[in-house]
């Protein structure tokens, strides 16, 4: 496709926490494993990470819900991908990932991103791009938002600058609310065995990208108009998730978060294993539109 990856980055991605916010739902299940739409989640953030050229991805989740991620990912040959799995005894943070991945990361940079977090947008494929390529410092996307205070939040100078990152505050510094995708350098492991457990009992990501931007090594991509974030931690924000997807992919006859689709396209399966693939998934419709880029592109 003839972009500069950064061939030596790695990735994780957290689909732990009880996700109390969707009980009784998440009673059974994780929430990482529920369905946007026509796929579950955590599809979702593991074509972002594909879409990089990060085939090394490592699942995080607690002892309950790993097997289920297990049985539903397998091993990742299926799209030419890696995967690993750890377990999170106890919901600690973000950061803690990272902790749990020490040995999965070895010298490798890293990105880190969250399971319930749904991104989609031309423009955001490219921040994504920009982000990849840096190999030195932290890379934050900040997303404009209604109601900030519900998250980490930017706060900028009269130039434009970052000057810190407030989590959760009352009095919201700006509407840029830091989004769950962060791009790490392999300083990210010294980093973190350098926090305190916060008042609530984690190792917060906000702390670590504190860290990055007293060194002067944070950098920001600004998620603007024609991009969409979907945070789906309650049970209304996981709907409009849903219905978003539907709507995009009925009028666009276009898949959002289709592994299979960017593992073919990044090259890393063939046009055989795709029709094994969808063959598999042929009575769902979802095996339909995998044949159709077959057939589409024969034509072109």
């Amino acid at each position: 496709m003839g972009l500069n990856y950064l061939s030596d980055r790695k990735g994780i991605i957290l689909a732990g926490g009880k996700g109390k916010r969707l009980a009784p739902l998440t009673n059974a299940i994780s929430k990482q494993l529920m369905p946007i739409y026509d796929k579950p989640m955590i599809y979702y953030s593991i074509t972002n990470l594909m879409l990089c050229g990060i085939k090394d991805i490592l699942i995080v989740s607690d002892p309950f819900n790993i097997g289920s991620f297990k049985n539903l990912l397998g091993d990742g040959t299926q799209w030419g991908v890696n995967f690993n799995y750890e377990i999170q005894e106890k919901p600690e943070g973000i950061a803690q990932v990272i902790l749990i991945g020490e040995e999965f990361i070895g010298n490798c940079h890293l990105a880190v991103a969250l399971g319930d977090n749904i991104f989609h947008g031309n423009d955001f494929v490219k921040l994504l791009h920009s982000a990849d390529t840096r190999s030195n410092g932290c890379t934050i996307f900040a997303y404009p938002v209604r109601d900030p205070q519900e998250y980490g939040v930017v706060k900028f100078d009269r130039s434009g600058n970052v000057i810190d990152i407030e989590e959760k505050p009352e009095i919201p510094p700006s509407q840029y609310a830091v989004t769950g995708i962060y791009f790490y350098d392999n300083t990210v492991i010294d980093r973190v065995k350098e926090l305190e457990f916060s008042l609530r009992g984690e190792l917060e990501i906000t702390d670590l990208n504190r860290k990055y931007l007293n060194d002067n090594l944070l950098n920001i991509e600004i998620m603007g108009r024609g991009n969409a974030w979907l945070d789906t931690g309650t049970i209304d924000s996981l709907q409009e998730a849903s219905l978003y997807i539907r709507t995009l992919e009925h009028r666009q006859g276009l898949k959002v978060g289709c592994p299979e689709e960017v593992a073919w396209r990044q090259g890393w399966i063939n046009d055989q294993q795709l029709e094994s693939l969808a063959s598999s998934l042929s009575i769902s419709g979802y095996g339909e539109y995998l044949l159709k880029l077959l057939k589409v592109q024969h034509l072109t």
